[in-house]
């Protein structure tokens, strides 16, 4: 008998700005504005130096809502 697939979705460690916008339910300039003042940092990635952010400090900051 074949074992039913979890609901739970692995999270890859390195987030586009739109998974964490999703993840986080906000805006992306949200984020940005975050990186900007330093409170959550974003990696840059590639020559138009686009953001992306580690999984682990999504955890964080979702953890500080609760």
């Amino acid at each position: 008998m074949p074992k039913p697939k979890s609901d739970k979705r692995k999270q890859p460690a390195i987030l586009t700005l739109q998974q964490a916008c999703e993840i986080l339910n906000c805006h992306p300039n949200t984020l940005r504005n975050w990186d900007n003042n330093g409170y959550l940092k974003a990696i840059r990635f590639g020559a138009r130096g686009d953001r992306r952010y580690k999984f682990k400090d999504i955890q964080k900051i979702l953890n500080r809502r609760k």
